[in-house]
């Protein structure tokens, strides 16, 4: 079994989806001696037949993409799958992930109660992703009743990119003072789990200072769609290099959270009520999401933008610097 003391670096490259972060991204970063994650999210969405067979697709995708990726890594660090919570196909994921071979699970997007049951057979690390003590806690408690702790947790902040975890996440308490309560209560309680921050961090400085806060690493995600080896379109890194901090906001998602995106012309559709209904069944991916209600498919407009058309794009806070496409290599180097 792998552990933490397989990465060089402690830096955990946050999990993008729809088709952001796939096998190239992921295995590239662990290459460096990083872990390089696979967003689980409708994995399988590039397949013709995906709206009427997702599960199917989703399945072979994914076993797929965590091949290519292993063999990209040459035997480096470390590769992750993120799965959220909220997937109707949680359980399904999480063992099929445990079934191919992934070295590490990280797991947000809700609280993971029933992780490391599902989980309990096979040798991997598992992680989940929380905004605070109150969630960890609870997870904590739960995943006591099988005698497993974390193998680390990620805390993510509140700017963080993508689905939030903060109902106000422009007035939460910072990442540093998170990560600060946080390890005060492990410590307390004398328990031996890694804490990786994550959300708007740019700069070794930045890493520094939450180091001092008891951080043992950090995820990072937004600046690597500005890379060569990100698995999005050109069009999708663009958006991202073209953007600034005054073109993000947070929105409120059809799952039902908040998120952070940036602010592009089908945003602006959906103000205007121009966004079209859905027009194929609606396939269940978020058991939080109302199909019937919803004011757009989250799942079709992450697919266009992923293909480079007009679409949601989701991004972490703090995106001014981020201006040119780089390599994996150059953009962990900011950090180390």
């Amino acid at each position: 079994m792998k552990s933490l003391n397989n990465l060089k670096f402690p830096l955990i490259q946050g999990g993008m989806g729809v088709g952001i972060s796939l096998s190239h991204l992921a295995g590239e970063v662990a290459k460096c001696g990083c872990m390089g994650t696979i967003s689980a999210a409708d994995i399988g969405f590039r397949k013709k037949d995906f709206f009427k067979n997702s599960k199917k697709n989703n399945y072979e995708e994914l076993k797929a993409e965590i091949e290519r990726a292993k063999k990209i890594s040459e035997g480096e660090g470390l590769v992750a799958i993120n799965i959220m919570y909220a997937s109707e196909d949680y359980e399904g994921l999480v063992k099929k992930s445990a079934e191919f071979g992934i070295d590490a699970i990280v797991s947000g997007a809700g609280l993971p109660l029933n992780l490391a049951e599902l989980t309990k057979d096979y040798n991997l690390l598992i992680a989940p992703v929380v905004s605070g003590l109150r969630a960890l806690k609870i997870i904590l408690k739960r995943w006591a009743k099988v005698n497993r702790l974390p193998d680390f947790i990620v805390i993510e902040g509140p700017l963080a990119g993508g689905h939030l975890g903060f109902k106000d996440p422009l007035n939460s308490e910072s990442l540093l003072e998170i990560t600060r309560e946080i390890k005060i209560y492990l410590d307390q309680n004398s328990l031996d789990i890694k804490i990786f921050s994550a959300g708007g961090i740019r700069t070794k400085k930045e890493f520094e200072d939450l180091k001092e806060m008891g951080a043992y690493g950090i995820q990072v995600a937004t600046p690597f769609i500005a890379s060569y080896e990100c698995d999005g379109s050109d069009e999708f890194k663009n958006t991202i290099i073209s953007a600034s901090d005054r073109d993000l906001e947070i929105i409120n998602s059809p799952v039902g959270m908040p998120a952070r995106a940036v602010r592009n012309r089908f945003l602006n559709d959906i103000d205007k009520k121009k966004i079209r209904p859905r027009n194929f069944p609606c396939i269940k991916c978020i058991r939080t999401c109302d199909g019937k209600t919803m004011k757009y498919c989250i799942t079709e407009y992450l697919i266009k933008s992923a293909r480079g058309q007009s679409g949601l794009v989701f991004s972490g806070g703090k995106i001014d610097g981020i201006n040119k496409i780089r390599s994996v290599k150059e953009i962990i180097g900011d950090y180390f």
